[in-house]
């Protein structure tokens, strides 16, 4: 004699409901949390080789990693744009705005020199976006010849001008409220407006629907070329106003920002951007900064040479790379398309 089970009751509205609950409450890692411990497992390393007063190295962290965030925002909206896309000419634009901003502001004031330093990293950034856009160079090899015509213009503007700051400027970038620096709380200001552009318009979420799948994004619409053309020149005018600050916070020179290049794209790998395009964290910027600015500290407090400290943050970029590709399976995804290509290959052969 056979049993029939009873079929299980079908879930109701209260079960649904508690179930979607559930599934809201449930909690997601933040792409930039690995880089936030970076930052508090160096924090402490730091009070251990110098004990005294805990918070000092965080406020001098806090004073440097501004200038850093801003490069790596712009270099950010760059690598989201998809595999191939990096802007390395960010370093000597910086060095170039820096006497770009002095030199015009002794004639016409700080802030149009400031705004003059913006133009001139925006004019940078268009040699890029034309031999990018126009003569189909890649993008690595475009932004590096634009480094080199931008290094040939700050000598010449070096050799021309050997002013300061001036001092007003100088003193807004050293102003500090409650012990935090200005120029921080005003970095912040414009990481939640990247946040809110790359959520909220429609030019930040093409960003990252071109990164995720540019013919995609192409057959919904998007000017693809426009979209990159924009990434490119807002990461020259970032790198070209981090210039203009560091001319009044440090003092204009030619290798003012030699080390922004590999720190920026170390940044925005490090805060949880996908080198592989299509996922920007802005976040990431300031907890990748703190991380890296906190490093740099430990690493000289315990006597590391500067050419050690970037091996060290090439192997680190490295190895969050292969991590990141590992756990989003970009890598699996490409070798996929690879073998499918070379699948499709050996029909057409056999079929010929």
């Amino acid at each position: 004699m056979s049993t029939v089970k009873p079929r299980p009751a079908a879930p109701g509205p209260e079960t649904t409901a508690i179930a979607a609950a559930s599934e809201r409450r449930r909690f997601t890692w933040p792409a930039w949390g690995w880089s936030l411990i970076g930052v508090a497992v160096v924090w402490a390393c730091i009070i251990a080789v110098r004990p005294g007063a805990p918070f000092d190295p965080l406020a001098q962290a806090l004073s440097l990693a501004p200038f850093l965030v801003l490069v790596a925002l712009g270099q950010m909206l760059v690598i989201t744009l998809g595999p191939g896309n990096i802007d390395v000419s960010v370093g000597t634009v910086i060095s170039m705005a820096s006497y770009v901003s002095v030199a015009v502001g002794q004639s016409a004031g700080p802030l149009v020199g400031v705004l003059a330093a913006v133009a001139a990293g925006v004019v940078a950034g268009l040699i890029s976006v034309i031999a990018i856009l126009l003569l189909r160079v890649p993008p690595i090899i475009a932004t590096l010849a634009t480094s080199l015509i931008v290094t040939s213009a700050t000598l010449l503007l070096a050799d021309a001008n050997r002013a300061g700051a001036d001092p007003a400027l100088r003193g807004l970038v050293n102003a500090k409220v409650l012990g935090i620096p200005v120029i921080a709380l005003l970095v912040v200001l414009v990481t939640v407006a990247i946040w809110f552009m790359l959520t909220r318009t429609r030019f930040g979420l093409s960003i990252v629907a071109v990164g995720q799948s540019a013919p995609a994004a192409e057959r919904a619409g998007i000017r693809v070329r426009g979209v990159t053309a924009s990434a490119y020149l807002v990461s020259a005018g970032f790198a070209g106003l981090a210039g203009a600050l560091l001319a009044a916070f440090i003092s204009p020179s030619t290798v003012l920002g030699t080390s922004y290049m590999l720190d920026s794209i170390a940044v925005v790998v490090i805060g949880g951007t996908l080198i592989s395009g299509g996922r920007a964290v802005p976040a990431g910027a300031w907890t990748g900064a703190m991380f890296f600015v906190l490093l740099s500290g430990l690493l000289n407090l315990v006597g590391w040479p500067v050419g050690a400290q970037n091996i060290l943050k090439g192997v680190l970029v490295v190895a969050v790379v292969v991590i990141s590709t590992a756990a989003t399976g970009t890598g699996r995804s490409t070798l996929a398309r690879l073998r499918a290509s070379l699948h499709l290959g050996k029909k057409e052969t056999i079929h010929g």
